[in-house]
């Protein structure tokens, strides 16, 4: 088994690691990204705002890691979702809906204690087309 390691392409310092991980992993054609949330990756920042914008930016950041690995939002199988309030639900459904364009991903949404006072992070597994 060959792993690939695929790097967020607007990350502003590629040498400088947010933690022992990495943004995504490709092996055997499928994409297994880590939980993102609504990160500025050109200055490295955390923007907090309403839950609709994080969601917004959360949803760029893993679009931004499907396309470096060759694949789309489309490809996305499954998603992981973490909302500090789950009364915030109907609100971020809303804009994530708006990310999907084929068959959604099946997905689990719960409400977890989040760092940094963000309100979203989501991870996702994607199948990489013409991949095995």
């Amino acid at each position: 088994m060959e792993k690939k390691e695929i790097k967020h392409p607007d990350k502003a310092d590629q040498g400088f690691s947010t933690g022992a991980y990495s943004a995504a992993v490709e092996v055997d054609g499928w994409l297994y990204i880590s939980g993102q949330g609504p990160i500025d990756f050109k200055t490295s920042k955390f923007v907090l705002g309403t839950i609709e914008e994080e969601t917004h930016l959360t949803l760029h950041n893993i679009k931004r890691i499907c396309e470096a690995a060759g694949c789309s939002m489309d490809d996305i199988v499954k998603c992981t979702v973490h909302l500090s309030d789950i009364r915030d639900f109907d609100r971020y459904n809303a804009v994530y809906a708006g990310y999907f364009t084929s068959i959604r991903p099946a997905r689990t949404t719960v409400q977890s204690g989040l760092g940094h006072g963000i309100k979203v992070e989501i991870d996702a597994i994607a199948r990489i087309p013409g991949k095995k």
